[in-house]
Protein backbone atom coordinates (compact mmCIF):
# COMPACT_ATOMS: atom_id res chain seq x y z
CA UNK A 1 0.00 0.00 0.00
CA UNK A 2 1.61 3.14 -0.92
CA UNK A 3 1.54 6.47 1.16
CA UNK A 4 -1.15 8.31 -1.11
CA UNK A 5 -3.80 5.40 -0.20
CA UNK A 6 -2.54 5.05 3.29
CA UNK A 7 -2.97 9.07 3.57
CA UNK A 8 -6.50 8.56 1.86
CA UNK A 9 -7.69 6.17 4.89
CA UNK A 10 -6.40 8.14 7.33
CA UNK A 11 -8.73 10.84 6.11
CA UNK A 12 -11.49 9.10 5.89
CA UNK A 13 -11.51 7.12 8.79
CA UNK A 14 -9.41 9.33 11.52
CA UNK A 15 -10.98 13.39 9.28
CA UNK A 16 -14.06 11.99 8.73
CA UNK A 17 -13.56 13.22 4.71
CA UNK A 18 -16.00 11.68 2.42
CA UNK A 19 -14.48 9.67 -0.52
CA UNK A 20 -16.19 12.13 -2.88
CA UNK A 21 -14.50 15.22 -1.36
CA UNK A 22 -11.36 13.48 -1.52
CA UNK A 23 -11.84 12.21 -5.45
CA UNK A 24 -13.10 15.82 -6.12
CA UNK A 25 -9.70 17.23 -4.44
CA UNK A 26 -7.91 14.72 -6.30
CA UNK A 27 -8.80 16.07 -9.72
CA UNK A 28 -8.23 19.59 -9.00
CA UNK A 29 -4.83 21.34 -10.89
CA UNK A 30 -3.45 22.39 -7.42
CA UNK A 31 -3.19 18.87 -6.79
CA UNK A 32 0.21 19.17 -8.86
CA UNK A 33 1.63 22.07 -6.87
CA UNK A 34 0.51 21.10 -3.07
CA UNK A 35 -0.10 18.25 -0.97
CA UNK A 36 -3.61 17.24 -0.53
CA UNK A 37 -3.91 18.37 3.36
CA UNK A 38 -3.14 21.77 2.15
CA UNK A 39 -5.90 22.07 -0.04
CA UNK A 40 -8.18 20.38 1.97
CA UNK A 41 -7.32 23.33 4.44
CA UNK A 42 -8.02 26.11 1.79
CA UNK A 43 -10.95 24.39 0.86
CA UNK A 44 -12.35 24.49 4.50
CA UNK A 45 -12.99 21.09 4.76
CA UNK A 46 -10.22 20.31 7.83
CA UNK A 47 -9.50 23.02 10.39
CA UNK A 48 -5.77 24.08 11.16
CA UNK A 49 -5.85 21.28 14.06
CA UNK A 50 -6.73 19.07 12.21
CA UNK A 51 -4.18 20.15 9.11
CA UNK A 52 -2.07 19.29 12.25
CA UNK A 53 -2.85 16.14 13.16
CA UNK A 54 -2.49 15.29 9.75
CA UNK A 55 0.82 16.50 9.65
CA UNK A 56 2.26 14.72 12.78
CA UNK A 57 0.59 11.64 11.29
CA UNK A 58 2.83 12.14 8.46
CA UNK A 59 6.11 12.70 10.21
CA UNK A 60 4.88 9.50 12.17
CA UNK A 61 4.39 7.19 9.08
CA UNK A 62 8.41 8.03 8.02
Amino acid sequence: MNSNTQLIQFLQHEMAISPSEINVLLRHPEQDSAPLPMILWQYGLITIQQLTQIFDWLEAQV
